[in-house]
């Protein structure tokens, strides 16, 4: 479906300068409930002639208040102590040996990276290791939720069949889910299609304290749509800057961006679709459509490569993981977030005075 320009228009009152001649500005309508319509009309429950006694007393209680900017100047201290400051996600950190990180600047190439790499690892003691790795993500993410001034948001991207879900499973197993939200995008809804092109992710990403997931993600809007045709070309070559932009305005307001890519064979995702087919309790997560898209392995790899090589950032790197072999990409990526938790360094909040001595009355 082509993308529906955004028509909106926004009005800045301030902009709106004074009829000539005219002292003050024009009236304009706003609530019911509030300011009348242009004058001369009578505000709804009030009849012509009479005079309403409590608006008529709110009016004098209005105009004896100081101007809605020094109410905000007012405010300005508790809206300060209410928003953290110097919130900045730290840089990047290396991510788990066996993953390969494209360097900023850097052309991906997905077919020099080998999807079977286990990174010579011994599977039965990396299932050992996973569980180490949760624990430190469980610990982690109850300071980042108690220290509630930052955030991080995790995003899987991968053909059909890679194993975001069962990553997304395995990797968060036992983490607190107050402080974890899961977000999957798929086709976008009509009121989704009706904004910009970001509106719908932004909306999702984590607030303070809060660990986001991504399954699927922004990247859709230049992968899927490429593939399919559904924009033009030079309108998904945009978005790759648009991209950057938003990851940049997430860095720099508390949010760490963690980017996953799940590298699979397509030998891999022909034994996994056929996995599905032939067991009646996968059937579920079987659609038809999927060897259809199957035809276009080549021009989503493709797509792929430019998104990762485009998207990878300073603040915002794409990690590419071996994900033929489940076991290996979920100790690498939990040991990845783990260690990325670990950079963010949360802290307990600072508990009121005297708690110690105090004691609990029988």
């Amino acid at each position: 479906m082509p993308e529906r320009p955004n028509r909106g228009i926004v009005v800045s009152l301030k902009a709106i300068p004074h009829a000539p001649g005219r002292s003050r500005p024009i009236h304009r309508e706003t609530s019911n409930f509030g300011m009348t319509k242009k004058r001369g009309k009578h505000q709804r429950g009030q009849a012509a002639g009479k005079v309403d006694t409590k608006s008529a007393a709110t009016a004098s209680q209005a105009a004896h208040e100081p101007p809605s900017a020094a109410r905000w100047a007012r405010a300005a201290a508790e809206i300060a102590d209410a928003v953290p400051h110097d919130v900045q996600a730290p840089p990047a950190r290396q991510a788990a040996e066996g993953i390969v990180t494209i360097q900023p600047g850097q052309v991906c190439d997905l077919s020099a990276i080998d999807p079977n790499a286990d990174g010579g690892l011994d599977k039965e003691a990396s299932r050992q290791a996973l569980a180490t790795e949760r624990a430190r993500i469980q610990t982690l993410q109850e300071r980042l939720y108690a220290e509630h001034r930052r955030s991080l948001l995790v995003v899987f991207q991968a053909i059909d069949t890679g194993g975001k879900d069962g990553t997304i499973r395995a990797v968060l197993e036992g983490v607190n889910p107050q402080g974890c939200r899961v977000w999957s995008f798929k086709v976008p809804s009509a009121e989704e299609a009706d904004h910009d092109v970001l509106w719908r992710y932004h909306a999702r990403t984590p607030g303070r304290g809060m660990i986001g997931v991504f399954n699927r993600s922004h990247y859709e809007d230049v992968l899927v749509v490429r593939v399919k045709g559904l924009v033009p070309e030079e309108t998904w070559r945009e978005r790759y800057g648009l991209i950057n932009d938003f990851e940049r305005m997430l860095t720099l307001s508390g949010t760490t961006v963690l980017k996953f890519f799940l590298h699979i064979s397509k030998d891999e995702q022909k034994e996994r679709l056929e996995a599905r087919i032939a067991d009646p309790e996968k059937h579920w997560k079987f659609d038809p459509a999927d060897l259809i898209e199957r035809k276009s392995w080549d021009a989503y790899q493709a797509a792929f490569a430019d998104a990762l090589t485009h998207c990878s950032t300073p603040q915002a790197p794409w990690h590419v993981v071996p994900a033929n072999r489940k076991w290996f990409r979920n100790l690498v990526i939990a040991r990845t977030i783990a260690d990325t938790l670990e950079a963010m360094d949360p802290q307990f909040p600072e508990a009121a005075e005297g708690i110690s001595g105090m004691t609990v009355p029988d």
